[in-house]
């Protein structure tokens, strides 16, 4: 059976780069079907970068700092993701507030990779988020990326339990395998083209996809 050819794919990373590491480690152990065609930072002094360069990738810095504004930025970033000509882009860590122009521009061929139940604790401090609110599950979803923050549909999550003594940075280190673990799933998904995002509606197996894909931690 002659093995279909992997999608060129762009990782947008602002730290170090885990999730990057989680998806080069899958790819490298025939797990992930996808060619890494640049990882992009706004951070000059990213670790993530660092990570791809000994790895050989492609990197480049988008430095937000040198912008007036986010619409000047993200129009410098579009253009230097085009470059690549990717398929799929992946906002792996990657903390920025995207226009809405960037999004419209990638609409379904953009992920994030956010660590909550979404649509629960949309935003920063997520874990802290579901410790005040005393929930009992926790974990991480990946979601093509919309106008909304944090609000785009999500096909796949990953839950942990919530122990009674956990503080966030505890809680935290629950819910970052599951990250490194589903991060790779859902982007061999769009890979395989069970997953895809057509006018708004999900679609796995060329079925309607009503509720993510959960899936134990």
């Amino acid at each position: 059976m002659t093995q279909p050819s992997p999608i060129k794919i762009v990782v947008l990373i602002s730290g170090r780069g885990s999730n990057l590491q989680s998806l080069f480690h899958a790819q490298q152990a025939e797990q992930l079907n996808v060619e890494f065609a640049a990882v992009i930072s706004n951070r000059p002094q990213a670790a993530g970068l660092q990570f791809a360069q000994q790895q050989q990738l492609a990197t480049t810095v988008v430095d937000h700092t040198r912008y007036s504004g986010r619409e000047s930025y993200d129009q410098s970033l579009i253009e230097a993701i085009d470059s690549h000509h990717p398929q799929l882009v992946v906002l792996a860590g990657f903390m920025r507030i995207l226009t809405p122009q960037f999004v419209r521009h990638y609409a379904g061929r953009l992920i994030n990779i956010h660590p909550s139940l979404l649509p629960n604790f949309k935003g920063l401090h997520t874990h802290q988020q579901a410790l005040d609110a005393g929930v009992e599950q926790h974990g991480a979803s990946v979601h093509f990326v919309t106008e909304e923050l944090d609000g785009g549909p999500v096909f796949l999550q990953a839950t942990v339990a919530v122990e009674a003594d956990d503080t966030a940075e505890v809680l935290a280190a629950r819910v970052l395998p599951q990250e490194h673990h589903r991060s790779p799933a859902a982007v061999q998904l769009i890979a395989e083209g069970r997953i895809a995002l057509v006018d708004g509606r999900l679609y796995f197996d060329d079925t309607v996809l009503y509720e993510p894909i959960q899936l134990g931690g």
